[in-house]
């Protein structure tokens, strides 16, 4: 146990990590020595800001809480801390059952912390960071909350009515962080597309966008989390103008059958998403488009998950991900539908629609043996540097792995001749 050593673990998404960022600038500022996720409590101090969206991820950190309060118990641990989104909506529960938690804080409540550990909130770092990634990338959270009525999804119930970060203030926080080094940046929110209409009554994000493309050292803005419903098409014209503003777009799609579509409250139908796939890949040639389908939502049939199959085998996604339908509590599903599809079908159709993904992968990564492509060197080990194009988002994508024959500088720009392809990486030789 190390006297003044903050161990900082951080679970679920990118906006949860962003959230831990802000909190450890601010312990620094007052003297801490900060870790983040350490494999074991080494502090004195420990703080757990968890994710309460499905159920893997809550029991994940509802077993962390656990282990680092059996630390605590063999006191290897003097204090610990809960927060996050676990911890908003479960925080009598929690309390109840994890008496060792000195205090559980919401998601929205943190700074509350600074105050209990005797410390100060320096407002003049509210936009300052202790990254947690390497310190060419950042993310970057311009809301919070979600005004979607899904039927599946408890995070509305979590983070409350979507609020827009003033387009100010998110320029102020880049330009600080390209100061700091940042050339890239991941732009996040539960819903990027309802951008400014709560705060400025339009849909803001092109705008958005272009400002921030205007910064100077801002070298890649990437877009995550698109919602398909009422997608503001002028966002495709500043992606296909800005050259800093990657041919990448999040956009979740869940399902295609209008069965499904309608069943999960997503307010499209099965030809508006064939609609707008066609279009965003007509204005923005080249785009690679990564989406994320569900599994097993209730009442979702065997037709209706073949008719899934044959639209991601016809539509071909650069990128896919797939998740089980998992049953949340005080959601629209929860007072309206029975969990009724069993795991083991859950599980075979999420496999078969991976197999599928892995087999269209592997061609798209394909198409691009022989070009030469901008990449960015996120690190090093003994074998490779390990990069990324503009296509490959960090944490859930492919990487492109780079031969050792030249010194390359983790962190710069390089350019790699593909020489060949895996399902999910690339091999490649750079160019100098």
């Amino acid at each position: 146990m190390i006297k003044n050593k903050i161990d900082v673990v951080t679970l679920g998404c990118s906006k949860n990590l962003v959230d831990s960022e802000l909190l450890m600038r601010q312990l620094v500022a007052n003297g801490y020595t900060v870790a983040h996720d350490p494999d074991t409590a080494k502090g004195d101090i420990a703080v757990i800001n968890t994710c309460g969206f499905i159920g893997d991820a809550k029991e994940e950190s509802i077993n962390m809480i656990l282990s680092f309060a059996e630390a605590k118990k063999k006191n290897k641990l003097k204090q610990l801390y809960v927060m996050g989104c676990l911890s908003e909506r479960y925080k009598q529960e929690l309390s109840d059952e994890i008496p060792e938690v000195d205090k559980f804080y919401g998601k929205f409540d943190w700074k509350e912390l600074i105050a209990d550990l005797g410390k100060s909130y320096y407002k003049e770092l509210e936009f300052d960071r202790s990254l947690s990634t390497p310190p060419h990338y950042a993310y970057v959270k311009i809301s919070e909350g979600c005004d979607r009525t899904c039927s599946y999804c408890s995070i509305p119930l979590i983070t409350g009515k979507y609020k827009s970060r003033p387009m100010e203030e998110i320029e102020e926080e880049i330009r600080h962080l390209v100061a700091e080094g940042v050339k890239e940046f991941q732009f996040i929110a539960q819903d990027l597309t309802y951008y400014g209409l709560d705060r400025y009554k339009a849909m803001k994000l092109p705008e958005l966008i272009e400002r921030v493309s205007d910064i100077e050292g801002v070298e890649w803005i990437r877009l995550h989390y698109a919602y398909p419903a009422h997608f503001p098409k002028d966002l495709l014209r500043v992606m296909r103008e800005r050259d800093n503003v990657c041919s990448y777009l999040d956009i979740a799609l869940q399902h295609i059958s209008d069965n499904m579509l309608k069943i999960m409250r997503r307010n499209i139908t099965r030809q508006e998403t064939i609609d707008l796939i066609q279009h965003i890949r007509k204005e923005v040639p080249g785009i690679h488009l990564r989406t994320t389908m569900m599994v097993g939502h209730p009442g979702e049939t065997e037709a209706d998950f073949e008719e899934l199959l044959d639209f991601v085998r016809e539509t071909r996604f650069e990128r896919l991900g797939a998740f089980p339908y998992s049953h949340e509590e005080d959601t629209y599903n929860d007072k309206h539908y029975s969990d009724d599809v069993p795991a083991a079908v859950k599980q075979e159709r999420m496999d078969r629609l991976m197999e599928l993904q892995e087999e269209i992968a592997l061609s798209v990564n394909e198409e691009k043996v022989g070009k030469t492509m901008k990449v960015i060197i996120d690190r090093e080990d003994e074998e490779f540097y390990i990069g990324r194009t503009e296509y490959d988002s960090p944490e859930v994508d492919g990487e492109v792995l780079i031969g050792k024959e030249h010194a390359l500088a983790v962190g710069s720009f390089c350019h790699v001749k593909i020489d060949s392809a895996h399902p999910f990486d690339l091999f490649g030789t750079p160019e100098v």
